[in-house]
């Protein structure tokens, strides 16, 4: 059985600004003195709306018992049925229906939405002869039937809208809700934990102390690192997006130097080789490069052959700064090449390297932030990842 919520008929049908102009033509045109929008169920007969000037009695909310209407078969049928004359139709001179209500005069022209659904009807009733079985009545309520089913569903339609609107603005608070719980909520008490942890280790500790207050240090800035990284990605995916500051970066040179000296402290043993000619200023945000630079070096020095050298190289020149990071041993497999810069994606992860995935992604919105390029080429047991940028950024 169908599930019907009649008060919102009643209120989508009220809405319909020319729905009183309609039933006050009908009325005129035909001459006869109640017309209806009727609301028609496998249960219920409702008026919504009405014109009455025979007392007919009823209002809009007001119901007739379903089987006592001839709407009842036209639900079945989804056909108009007209009557001029009750008295002479062979087919209604004895039904139920005029006895019941008294009227000579009848016309009731299905009401059918766009999918094919029988919403009711559009009807009118005289205790009068009248003659309705012609072209011009036919058509005028067939057009009316026609336009109150399309108001029905503008409405319904903008009634969605409004939803979707309204569940859109929730989602935003939350969004917003859930980015400032990232920037502030979970940084603080890491930031709390990272400076314990050096004010521990300024002081005279044993050996073994020291260890466990270095791996707290260390463990401390790699959750702030995460934090960071789905910050971005909130900012990214679900906010206003990575936001950049543009100007011309100087010590550009310095801020990447810095990136390698802080990886080089967790990666001792391991060899990094640069080639630094930055021979022209940069526009860009020098945090942001940092950021993507400290993403690509912690990759190479993670996922690369141990005993092999990172390479790196930043070059100015020919309107465009170059950042390329590249680092010897296995080689991204094709499959993991084509989600590489997807967020949460890491291809093959070996034990102790593990993350969020969110590192590739946010360098690639970076670049884009800049009006540049993030390429990868992994070949012959090499990876190398180069950025490209514009040296001066172009104004909008």
């Amino acid at each position: 059985m169908e599930t019907v919520n009649i008060l919102d008929d009643l209120n989508a049908t009220a809405r319909i600004a020319a729905i009183d102009s309609i039933l006050e033509i009908i009325c005129r045109a035909t001459g006869m003195g109640f017309a209806a929008v009727a609301r028609v169920t496998e249960t219920q007969w409702v008026a919504c709306a009405v014109k009455d000037e025979i007392s007919f009695g009823l209002k809009p909310g007001g119901e007739l018992v379903l089987e006592t209407t001839i709407c009842n078969e036209i639900r079945r049928h989804h056909e108009v049925v007209v009557i001029d004359h009750v008295a002479i139709d062979a087919a209604f001179a004895d039904h139920h229906t005029p006895k019941m209500y008294g009227f000579q005069s009848y016309i009731s022209m299905p009401i059918m939405l766009s999918n094919g659904t029988f919403f009711g009807t559009l009807c009118a009733i005289d205790p009068l002869p009248r003659k309705l079985r012609n072209e011009q009545i036919m058509g005028m309520f067939k057009n009316f039937a026609e336009l109150i089913a399309v108001q029905l569903e503008a409405q319904e339609r903008v009634d969605d809208t409004r939803s979707s609107l309204l569940e859109e603005r929730k989602t935003s608070e939350l969004r917003e809700q859930f980015i400032a719980i990232l920037g502030h909520d979970l940084r603080n008490p890491v930031g709390a934990v990272s400076n314990a942890a050096q004010l521990l280790l300024r002081m005279p500790l044993d050996d073994r102390m020291r260890r466990l207050a270095g791996i707290i240090q260390d463990s401390s800035l790699r959750i702030k690192g995460l934090i960071e990284n789905i910050l971005d990605f909130a900012r990214g995916r679900l906010g206003e997006g990575i936001q950049v500051n543009f100007k011309p970066e100087r010590s550009l040179g310095t801020m990447l130097f810095n990136v390698i000296t802080e990886l080089q402290l967790s990666y001792p043993d391991r060899s990094i080789e640069t080639d630094f000619r930055l021979s022209s200023v940069v526009s860009c945000d020098g945090l942001r490069i940092a950021q993507l630079f400290s993403n690509l070096l912690g990759n190479a020095l993670s996922h690369g052959d141990p005993e092999q050298p990172v390479k790196i190289s930043a070059v100015t020149g020919q309107e465009i700064f170059t950042l390329c990071v590249s680092n010897f041993g296995e080689e991204i497999s094709p499959a993991a090449m084509g989600r590489l810069f997807q967020p949460f994606s890491r291809g093959e992860v070996r034990p102790g390297h593990d993350g969020l995935g969110l590192g590739l992604f946010i360098s690639s919105e970076i670049a884009k932030a800049h009006g540049g390029t993030l390429e990868v080429v992994s070949e012959n047991y090499q990876t190398s990842f180069t950025l490209k940028i514009p040296l001066v950024k172009e104004l909008d």
